[in-house]
């Protein structure tokens, strides 16, 4: 079950794709890590799903990732009189915190965090941006707005407040019982919606306590004012362009999306891009090529993953649309620019010893046509350290640790393995050469350069390299 690509994909559960049957289907297509929606389904369903994905270890013997995707705040409206009103550009309209049923006029918004960020001029955005607001009063109790534009506005609406920074967790109650819940299950990374600021990050940090890698979702424009500091506090970066586009004049979303994946790969830190990659695909057999090319418009910046949301949790081809992003990324990826692309990119390596090593491994892997680069790590780091360089040879990571192996299924370029602990260079130089053929990845004569960090154990003491040859 080796990829033959470097670029992961990472594919939605729901009612579309929740039996045995239909989840291993869609492994064998191509998903590197499976993704648990917790904003929909119970906690059985959801046991249920993991099980199934835990057994597929052991039916292909390879480690599968799996990520906890928590709702997050949801800011709405209340209830209307008959359930909905039409707004018309010009009106004046009301919001504020009194529950009684809204009308014409005025609308329940029973969130203080909101209107304690506003002020005369902001935006308010309703129903996913089709609703533009314009506040021209407020206080701390309402908020009195012009429509901007109008539209039919129903009970329960979402709120988007682009313009400011609210005071609001990132976990709610809900959250916190469903991060208990998955860490539980034993998850490997947890994606964390409506991070705003670097505490947002450190909140969860602390709950969490090393079970699981922390995937951000920059979904909000604040974000981008600490997105340095967001990602070095996190373990990954998920470029969520559905909120994110709602929020933002869809003509900047590029640019940001780009911004992102460069500042994770300077870091060295795994990103993944999600939302509507391949939407048509939920309904029909093949993707616009508009799609397609905004696939490997994201491969050909070295993302590390990318994502399917509605597409394999509801769409009605499910396991063709996963078949078709491995053929979009294996395309991409054998495309004579996209080594042109990853040389542009390549950063200078800091100067430590670590990255001095890393930066000699992919140099010397591509000078003797190494047959891949064989790292050593208990905690991934030096596996992560490698997959920043882009190497043009695969990367075989191999750790003694099952977390640490599944977690680094969403790595670019890695393929991991859970492998015998090594006391002694010796040994893990013969465990290699073993690996590498069980795996299919070497034959006789092939070479093969090997990094890891001594002491074994120590996090980032990356400080070995050797070339070494299959016998």
């Amino acid at each position: 079950m080796r990829r033959h690509r470097n670029a992961k994909i990472i594919a939605t559960l729901g009612p579309a794709s929740s039996s045995k049957e239909a989840i291993t289907a869609l492994f064998e297509a191509g998903v590197d890590v499976f993704r648990l929606n917790f904003s929909h389904g119970d906690y059985s369903g959801h046991q249920e799903r993991f099980d199934i994905i835990r057994a597929l270890e052991t039916q292909f013997r390879r480690p599968v990732g799996i990520m906890l995707d928590l709702q997050g705040p949801k800011l709405r409206v209340g209830d209307f009189e008959g359930g909905m009103v039409v707004l018309k550009a010009g009106q004046s309209f009301r919001l504020d915190l009194d529950d009684t049923l809204g009308d014409i006029s005025r609308a329940p918004l029973l969130h203080p965090e909101i209107f304690k960020a506003l002020v005369a001029g902001t935006n308010l955005l309703l129903d996913d941006g089709k609703i533009r607001l314009k506040v021209t009063e407020c206080s701390s109790t309402f908020a009195q707005t012009e429509v901007m534009v109008g539209g039919t506005l129903s009970n329960h609406k979402g709120v988007n407040v682009p313009d400011a920074t609210l005071d609001v967790s990132p976990l709610t109650e809900k959250d916190h019982k469903d991060l208990l819940f998955g860490l539980q299950m034993g998850v490997d990374w947890v994606a964390l919606s409506f991070v705003q600021r670097p505490e947002d990050i450190a909140e969860a940090r602390k709950i969490i306590a090393g079970r699981a890698w922390i995937m951000a979702k920059l979904e909000k424009p604040q974000a981008m004012d600490h997105l340095h500091e967001i990602v070095e506090l996190a373990d990954g970066i998920m470029v969520a362009r559905g909120d994110l586009g709602v929020e933002c004049p869809p003509e900047i979303v590029p640019g940001l999306q780009k911004r992102m994946v460069r500042v994770c790969r300077e870091a060295g830190k795994p990103v993944v891009v999600a939302t509507q990659m391949l939407d048509s695909m939920v309904a029909v057999p093949t993707p616009t090529r508009a799609e397609a090319s905004d696939v490997a418009t994201a491969i050909f910046d070295g993302v590390d993953a990318v994502m399917l949301s509605a597409e394999t949790a509801v769409g009605e081809y499910a396991k063709e649309t996963v078949t078709m992003m491995d053929r979009i990324i294996k395309s991409a990826e054998q495309d004579p620019h996209y080594r042109r692309m990853m040389a542009v990119e390549q950063r200078e390596p800091d100067a430590t010893a670590a990255d001095a090593i890393t930066a000699a491994a992919r140099q010397v892997a591509q000078t003797i046509s190494a047959a891949c680069v064989v790292t050593f790590s208990t905690t991934g780091s030096t596996t992560l350290r490698l997959a920043r360089e882009r190497p043009s040879a695969p990367i075989l990571g191999l750790t003694p640790r099952s977390d640490t192996a599944r977690r680094l299924t969403l790595a670019w370029g890695v393929h991991s393995v859970k492998a015998t602990d090594c006391e002694r260079f010796r040994d893990m130089v013969v465990e290699a050469v073993r690996v590498v053929r069980d795996e299919e990845f070497a034959e006789t004569g092939d070479a093969l350069v090997i990094t890891a960090g001594v002491p074994f154990g120590t996090p980032g003491a990356t400080n070995i390299l050797r070339i070494a040859w299959v016998e």
